[in-house]
């Protein structure tokens, strides 16, 4: 299980992630309030991490790739802003080539997001951070 450290945006105190713990949001340990969920998933953990309440955006990329480093600041800034109501999954395919090949990644980075475990809508390459948001519209909201 990977585990990440993340700052809270509210107390500045440093939290551990673990991976899909218990289909819960992450909060802070300190003021309780809900932290930035971005973990790395991996093709053993990547069923359980659909897994949660709120949509989860898969991130499919690799550390080769330019345009994929542009894009990763803007996911990173889309959970801090969006903490307790999206999961932000880092997929790194060179890594995990059995589910990027289940979800037939040909280019990266290809964004996916999931809502109740199901893909509901696919990006592909680099864009800004409005046009991600443009783009994904009302499936950012969790029901």
């Amino acid at each position: 299980m990977e585990e990440s450290v993340v700052r809270c945006p509210d107390c500045g105190t440093n939290n551990r992630l673990g991976s899909a713990r218990e289909n819960r949001i992450p909060v802070c340990g300190k003021c309780k309030k809900p932290l930035p969920w971005i973990v790395v998933g991996t093709d053993i953990s990547f069923r359980k991490e659909l897994d949660t309440p709120v949509p989860v955006l898969v991130d499919f990329w690799a550390e080769w790739c330019g345009p994929c480093r542009i894009v990763s600041p803007i996911l990173e800034d889309l959970a801090r802003e969006r903490a307790g109501r999206l999961k932000v999954i880092k997929f790194n395919v060179d890594h995990n080539p059995a589910t990027a090949m289940q979800f037939n990644i040909a280019s990266i980075p290809t964004m996916i997001l999931f809502k109740n475990g199901r893909p509901v809508q696919t990006l592909m390459g680099a864009m800004s951070k409005s046009a991600i948001l443009q783009r994904l519209g009302s499936n950012l909201d969790y029901s």
